[in-house]
């Protein structure tokens, strides 16, 4: 196969692979009804007069399956984690016991875990959407290229067999988040 084709193909896997990680990146902040620090990662606190990850000034740790623990490394921004966690809209009630921040993770309802299956298929679709794209984009670099008809229309094959196997994995995703999320 001619090199221009290859770099075009490789360049569509790479932005399919870009896809993926994102939706699994996306996937991993959509609560699953277990405590998991990670719930915590978009949360920032005023730290010394700049806005800084929760992560970088504390410890976040689950001691069992519905709490989750926050730790500061210094005491006096204690209350400044606390304001963090209740503006990070993520729908928490954190306790302040003087010495750390202990959110109870309340167990979902069946009405909230289909919110949740929701929202995980708008991120696998704009996944998919993603994907889409990235074939868009490498069939139009291919037209651009000066080469046969016949090795266009094989690379075209291949880039959508490159947007299935990819679509595929996105499905498979999706099936194991949505799976975890309606186990009770």
């Amino acid at each position: 196969m001619n090199e221009e084709v290859t770099f075009v193909l490789d360049s569509a896997k790479e932005s399919m692979d870009g896809s993926i990680s994102h939706l699994e990146k996306a996937l991993v902040k959509i609560r699953a009804g277990k405590a998991s620090p990670v719930m915590l990662s978009t949360v920032m606190v005023e730290y010394y007069g700049s806005v800084t990850p929760l992560s970088q000034v504390s410890n976040i740790n689950t001691p069992d399956a519905r709490t989750i623990s926050v730790q500061p490394w210094e005491k006096n921004i204690l209350s400044d984690i606390e304001t963090a966690i209740m503006n990070s809209n993520l729908g928490f009630n954190p306790m302040n016991n003087g010495e750390m921040i202990i959110i109870n993770v309340p167990p979902l309802t069946e009405e909230r875990r289909v919110q949740l299956v929701k929202q995980a298929k708008s991120e696998a679709e704009d996944a998919k959407v993603s994907i889409r794209s990235a074939r868009q984009e490498a069939n139009k670099e291919l037209k651009a290229l000066d080469i046969s008809e016949d090795l266009l229309k094989n690379a075209e094959v291949d880039v959508q067999e490159l947007t299935d196997s990819y679509s595929k994995k996105v499905d498979a995703i999706l099936s194991i988040k949505e799976t975890e999320i309606m186990k009770v």
